[in-house]
């Protein structure tokens, strides 16, 4: 009997440690899908601002002028980095799974 229960109990803590990682892989996709969606509207505004257009970069508490094609530049390879980490993230999720 008491080797039935040492084995509920490790399958009981080997259940909780995956539930435990899949919140934890839930929550780091959710916020890379909400960075994606940010550098997503960023990268919709410069469609709207014309190449003449001043662009600022907030860094620290100072804004800094930037060329329109270094701050698209910048996005852009924000938004591959981060897909990439969703890959990554998915692929995990459907692993814990």
């Amino acid at each position: 009997m008491a080797e039935i229960q040492a084995k509920l109990q490790s399958l009981s803590e080997e259940y909780q440690k995956l539930q435990q990682d899949l919140q934890n892989t839930v929550a780091s996709r959710q916020k890379l899908e909400g960075q994606r969606q940010e550098n997503l509207g960023v990268q919709k505004e410069f469609e709207n601002i014309g190449e003449d257009e001043t662009i600022y970069k907030l860094v620290g508490p100072v804004l800094l002028k930037q060329e329109k094609f270094e701050a698209e530049s910048t996005v852009k390879g924000r938004l591959d980095f981060i897909g990439g980490e969703m890959l990554v993230i998915t692929h995990n999720l459907f692993t814990c799974i």
